[in-house]
């Protein structure tokens, strides 16, 4: 069975919504998945601040925090991060800075690798995020597994063939980009699989 790994970081939800999409994507094809999320590192003062920041993260707290080991197991995977700056968030950052392990182990290349992203505007810096995960990938040694225009699905959603991404408006992300997300999880549960069988 092809294993999946999503790990994701959302202060509000609206990631962890494509993250969980995402997920029923991939098991759709008869994937085993680990959906787990990154570490909040942001204090007890900024979360304070920002009630929904706080609420989401009471209710998420039965979702596992990742570990190396999840991408280590993984035959593909997917990183998902709100847009800070154009680039992904710093929970998500430092969750990928304690993989020099497992990627000098080669642990982490030849796996088919996807990311999803969002942002609080349209033009919040989405594409910048998915190609600075991207980049990640190259350095270990992934195979990057883009959307591209491959269905109906991606043009619906917004056009963006680097990956999922959506513009946050209000509590729930639109049902175009969750169907998006699924496709997302299709492709790249197909896509580990192959790479498995190449990979021996």
């Amino acid at each position: 069975m092809t294993r999946i790994a999503i790990v994701y970081y959302s202060s509000t939800g609206h990631t962890w919504q494509i993250a969980r999409a995402l997920e029923e994507g991939a098991r759709s094809v008869g994937a085993e998945t680990r959906l787990c999320r990154a570490r909040e590192l942001a204090g007890e003062q900024a979360l304070a601040a920002r009630p929904e920041w706080q609420a989401h993260l009471d209710a998420t707290r039965d979702v596992p925090e990742a570990t190396p080991d999840d991408l280590a197991w993984a035959d593909g995977f997917a990183l998902g991060s709100p847009t800070r700056f154009g680039l992904p968030a710093a929970q998500l950052k430092q969750y990928i800075d304690t993989l020099g392990p497992q990627w000098t182990a080669g642990q982490l290349q030849d796996k088919a690798a996807c990311a999803f992203t969002g942002a609080g505007n349209a033009h919040g810096g989405q594409e910048s995020t998915l190609l600075a995960l991207q980049n990640v990938f190259y350095h270990w040694g992934s195979i990057i597994v883009p959307v591209g225009f491959t269905s109906p699905l991606v043009k619906a959603a917004g056009g963006n063939p680097y990956g999922l991404s959506f513009t946050a408006a209000g509590g729930q992300v639109p049902k175009e980009k969750l169907s998006l997300a699924r496709y997302q999880g299709q492709r790249l549960a197909r896509a580990a699989q192959a790479v498995a069988v190449l990979r021996g």
